[in-house]
């Protein structure tokens, strides 16, 4: 990062945890000096309406903050731009140690990472990004769909879950279905992706079918989970923005379509 200039200018990206700075529902937008940000760290991450997307070193202040997920509704491009800011605080302020000597680092210049400042180390380290498959299981004419824990009464969605070491996507696929539901699937395909930076997770969404097996719930992490006919009533769904609703409304419109 470098010392942000009263003249610089451009958009602004000051974050908290897994939100971020709005000025009346917008991304502040001028020179830095008008924002109080003059003398802060910042770098370019960026650009917005062929601006430069400034993202501030987080840092605690009385600023009032909008949780991320509450900007789905955002064009993608942006939300995904917001989502990079995110997760590379996120990122900076879980680092500042180096984890081979654990000495100080700091923050490169030529790339989004970290090096120990340590000489007979410099060890360099890279931004975090954990893989995380979601996918939607299709019977015919139904999908599966499950009221987790966190969402104990409200909505129903995708199953989803962390890739292990040395596992496929599509081997964490298999196991997860599994182990929430007790259902085995088979043709499983890519979707799609979402960057999710919850803190700072990479969601890659397949889409599958059911190969056999009932429904036996993971009951520490699912509180219900059920076929629903595309032409029915259908529970509380993820809000628009998510590819946890891309995926169900591609496989509804499948169900649609079979002759299964």
């Amino acid at each position: 990062m470098q010392q942000i200039q009263s003249e610089d200018s451009g958009f602004w990206l000051l974050t908290k945890g897994s939100s971020v700075y709005l000025q009346d529902g917008e991304l502040p937008c001028g020179k830095a000096v008008e924002f109080g940000l003059a003398g802060r760290d910042g770098l370019v991450i960026g650009a917005l309406d062929n601006r430069p997307l400034w993202l501030v070193n987080e840092c605690d202040d009385e600023r009032d903050y909008v949780y991320l997920r509450d900007l789905l509704g955002l064009p993608e491009r942006t939300f995904n731009l917001l989502a990079r800011g995110v997760e590379l605080n996120h990122f900076f302020r879980t680092h500042r140690f180096c984890g081979k000597c654990g000495a100080k680092t700091a923050i490169t210049q030529d790339e989004w990472a970290v090096q120990c400042e340590n000489d007979a180390c410099s060890y360099r380290t890279y931004p975090v990004i954990c893989p995380s498959i979601i996918v939607a299981v299709r019977r015919g004419k139904e999908i599966l769909l499950a009221n987790h824990l966190r969402h104990k009464g409200g909505i129903y969605t995708t199953l989803a879950g962390f890739v292990e070491v040395g596992e496929t996507f599509e081997q964490t696929v298999q196991r997860e279905v599994f182990e929430e539901t007790g259902i085995k699937v088979k043709n499983i395909r890519y979707f799609g992706s979402q960057p999710w930076a919850f803190p700072n997770s990479q969601m890659v969404g397949f889409l599958a079918d059911y190969a056999n097996g009932e429904i036996r719930l993971q009951e520490e992490e699912i509180c219900d989970a059920k076929w629903f006919r595309y032409d029915e009533p259908l529970p509380p769904l993820p809000p628009q923005g998510t590819i946890a609703l891309k995926l169900i409304q591609a496989t509804l419109e499948l169900c649609k379509h079979s002759t299964e």
